[in-house]
């Protein structure tokens, strides 16, 4: 039998399309140096003014990004919601998300989106004690040692679905494939917000890669507002969060030995996330 040659060729694969967004408050001091750094590598950007009482916007509209104000402020989850309804409206596939306080450093950017193209997980989680830099700074009071405590019993609920285990549960500076996220439902409005997120994630069976980023602290005295500056409080909410979502998520979970009802919370020696 003889075949008639045929010209055949692959598919072409799309390039993903990818949003960075930015949660500012307050980020007079640094948003003109963070915005032109974080242009530079040619994405769009979505900048969110969550209810700034300085200049913020004002210099934000100066730079050829989106620009959205809240009136009041809303909160960093609230924000953080905001920003996967735009990402999934204007029919991206990734978002980047990162900080205007210049803790997220922009020449990372080409780290995340080659991640991202490798195709093979649904976040790209940056971690600050994946491995060290050069230029790592020591977290402030104890805030490490609330993220160190967080991150273990976050891994020690959500052990079968978060392998390997994450090393970083709140930094910021992450890529989310926005099609996962929008399956995700998502009500927390403050900085419990990673919490939420982490048991949801693996609730969906969403696969995740850490990527390690330097860790920055350049301004130790910001305040985390609703009563959360007090360590013990901030601890106990982020376990009350945690406690609350494993029991929403418990149908999902249920077949995983590594989900364990949450206890009476252990003490901690310190500070914050």
């Amino acid at each position: 039998m003889r075949l008639r040659s045929r010209s055949i060729r692959a598919p072409v694969r799309r390039a993903p399309t990818i949003l960075i967004a930015i949660p500012a408050h307050n980020e007079t001091a640094s948003i003109d140096r963070v915005l032109p750094a974080v242009l530079e590598h040619g994405l769009p950007v979505l900048l969110i003014d969550d209810g700034s009482t300085d200049q913020t916007a004002a210099r934000a509209s100066a730079w050829p990004v989106e620009l959205v104000r809240n009136s009041a402020n809303l909160g960093y989850g609230r924000v953080m919601r905001d920003i996967f309804a735009f990402a999934n409206a204007r029919a991206f596939d990734w978002v980047i998300t990162m900080d205007c306080d210049e803790q997220h450093e922009p020449r990372l950017i080409p780290a995340f989106v080659d991640a991202i193209r490798r195709d093979d997980t649904d976040v790209v989680s940056g971690s600050r004690y994946l491995r060290r830099f050069a230029s790592d700074q020591v977290a402030p009071g104890q805030r490490r040692e609330i993220n160190r405590t967080l991150t273990a019993e976050l891994n020690e609920a959500l052990g079968a679905y978060l392998s390997p285990p994450i090393t970083d549960a709140f930094c910021g500076f992450k890529a989310y494939r926005t099609d996962a996220c929008h399956a995700l439902r998502l009500t927390a409005d403050g900085y419990e917000f990673p919490i939420q997120f982490w048991v949801q994630a693996a609730a969906n069976r969403l696969k995740v890669r850490e990527l390690a980023v330097p860790r920055l602290y350049l301004d130790a005295s910001r305040s985390f507002g609703d009563g959360l500056d007090d360590p013990t409080v901030r601890l106990a909410h982020y376990r009350a969060t945690l406690a609350s979502e494993i029991e929403h998520c418990r149908g999902r979970l249920a077949s995983s030995r590594a989900v364990r009802r949450r206890g009476a919370a252990r003490p901690v020696s310190g500070a914050g996330a």
